[in-house]
């Protein structure tokens, strides 16, 4: 009876153990935070990298998504990035800036014309990658870049030339270079966090936004500002960044596995954005949108001045990128 009732409290002591102590190889979940709206491209990519992340970590590490800004917008979500709040997010290059001011630069004007070119760009662009590379002190580091696409306007007014922006009200997202461009070609600029500009042009707040047709698409502006305008005015991709607490805590084959998740998934996102551009202006003029493509040179005269601001604060950094655009777009050129 004694020999019964001792494995019956040893019985009951390993249940509690199992219970009590983590195991073992237990998953780890990661949290990846972006403002795309669900099953939209980024958010596709971004659950694509989360599925290559489970599968390359033999499951040690499985990535949860939420879209539609539920944990933070862009600026918040790249301070939760140096807090360890989150572990990824992908935003605009020029988002990063508010942490390493030079990054403002590859907001400048029509830097590129063609994907292809902008591609090469953030991956060989000496001077980017050294920008990058100064990341990691900052709290998060790039992994690879996604896709966006090239900034054009969504209105509620036809904008045929610099001349139909005057007096207009622009939504901008917090970047010297975009605002200086907006004032440039003569808009207001007024700051709002993407998941607010909806309803700021429904209300009348702003007259406009400028974003790439992705983001216009994917969270539907064409609704509330149907002229769009494809000025190309700024190329515009989204680095994948993830924080600096989490990557070190990563050992290194994770840290291989998560990188080569991050690089496929990037391509993927590359290619998808390239080509679904056609097929969403499309829907979207079906669906009300008027899709303008106007002569650019008045655009491109209108920002001339602000390659000349940006020397005056930026220094030799503007030459060494705008040496690198011209290198790329010798190499690839339009057609």
């Amino acid at each position: 009876m004694k020999t019964q009732f001792f494995f019956s409290k040893l019985l009951a002591f390993c249940f509690l153990l199992a219970f009590a102590v983590p195991q073992a190889g237990a998953q780890t979940v990661l949290k990846f935070s972006h403002t795309d709206n669900p099953d939209g491209l980024r958010d596709q990519a971004a659950k694509l990298f989360a599925q290559k992340v489970e599968k390359y970590t033999q499951g040690r590490y499985k990535v949860q998504v939420f879209p539609a800004g539920q944990l933070a917008n862009d600026p918040k979500a790249i301070e939760q990035l140096q807090l360890g709040g989150i572990d990824f997010t992908v935003s605009a290059t020029g988002s990063y800036a508010t942490h390493l001011r030079t990054l403002n630069l590859t907001a400048l004007p029509f830097l590129v014309d063609t994907y292809e070119q902008g591609w090469k760009l953030y991956d060989e662009s000496q001077w980017l990658q050294k920008q990058f590379s100064l990341l990691p002190p900052k709290g998060f580091r790039v992994l690879a870049t996604f896709e966006a696409g090239f900034r054009s306007f969504s209105t509620k007014m036809p904008l045929n030339s610099p001349a139909d922006a005057k007096g207009k009200k622009m939504r901008v997202y917090p970047n010297d270079m975009i605002r200086w461009i907006m004032e440039a070609i003569g808009f207001s600029p007024v700051v709002l966090p993407v998941t607010e500009v909806y309803l700021a042009i429904q209300q009348g707040t702003v007259d406009g936004q400028e974003n790439p047709i992705d983001t216009i698409y994917s969270l539907r502006f064409y609704e509330v500002a149907k002229y769009i305008t494809l000025t190309q005015h700024v190329y515009s991709p989204i680095p994948l960044t993830i924080s600096e607490i989490t990557w070190s805590r990563f050992s290194e084959t994770d840290k291989a596995a998560v990188k080569k998740a991050a690089i496929e998934a990037a391509q993927w996102s590359r290619n998808a954005v390239k080509s679904s551009e056609a097929a969403q202006l499309k829907e979207m003029q079906s669906k009300g949108a008027i899709v303008n493509r106007p002569n650019i040179e008045p655009f491109r005269a209108a920002v001339k001045p602000v390659y000349d601001k940006a020397k005056g604060v930026y220094g030799a950094d503007v030459d060494q990128i705008l040496t690198d655009a011209k290198a790329v777009r010798a190499a690839l050129p339009a057609k």
